[in-house]
């Protein structure tokens, strides 16, 4: 049996927008550009503390407008996602704005998310530094496995299967967390979380002055 050398993998570099590929896409999302900026909240505040409620009001305007709001947000804390109550609003509802490990980046919103992980036998877990818009400054290694699924709906009721790998598969799984209640210092040792705490209350501020600044470059503040 010969041995030819591995192929280099095909990866198509396109925008996936709510899963689906497109050809071009802006660096801020149309959601960003219609949206207002939110307060994001704390650790501590007992909205991030409960588990979310589902989302029902499909088709309004409300709904809409939570979403532009909420990718404006995430932009403004550079974030890779946001979960809704993050912004004070306890809905089953995230949206995104992440890369993936092969640098193909993702867009958009779900509501009502079910998340699939693969099984014991193929599942592999991937140490890395994890953050998050409501511990703001801190960082920590969190396991999490390097491929997930997520199902639910688009703002609209329609039907949604988001798949990811590497960080955004990471992304996706924080995200959910923060519906049922739990942010990503629920994963860890008491003493990291300690120490995360430390982290953030050092560099909240620096954080906080960043977000404002950012948000009167866009003319927002």
């Amino acid at each position: 049996m010969s041995v030819h050398p591995a192929r280099p993998r095909s990866v198509d570099r396109r925008v996936r927008v709510q899963g689906r590929p497109v050809d071009a896409y802006p660096a801020l999302p149309p959601e960003a550009e219609r949206g207002s900026f939110r307060r994001v909240t704390v650790t501590g505040e007992e909205v991030l503390g409960r588990s979310c409620r589902e989302v029902t009001g499909f088709g309004t305007p409300e709904l809409s407008a939570l979403i532009d709001d909420m990718f404006l947000t995430m932009h403004v804390a550079e974030g890779a996602g946001l979960a809704a109550n993050q912004v004070g609003v306890g809905l089953r509802l995230f949206v995104y704005d992440c890369l993936d490990d092969d640098g193909v980046r993702h867009v958009g919103h779900v509501a009502n998310p079910v998340l699939s992980l693969p099984g014991p036998r193929d599942r592999r877990l991937v140490d890395e530094f994890e953050g998050c818009l409501s511990v703001p400054g801190a960082a920590k290694v969190v396991p999490r496995t390097d491929r997930a699924v997520v199902r639910g709906f688009d703002k609209d009721g329609g039907p949604l299967v988001i798949e990811g790998t590497g960080y955004f598969a990471r992304c996706l799984q924080h995200e959910t967390d923060h519906l049922f209640g739990r942010t990503y210092l629920d994963r860890l040792t008491e003493r990291d979380r300690r120490d995360a705490l430390r982290q953030m209350t050092g560099r909240q501020e620096e954080v906080f002055a960043g977000r404002a600044e950012r948000l009167a470059r866009l003319g927002r503040a």
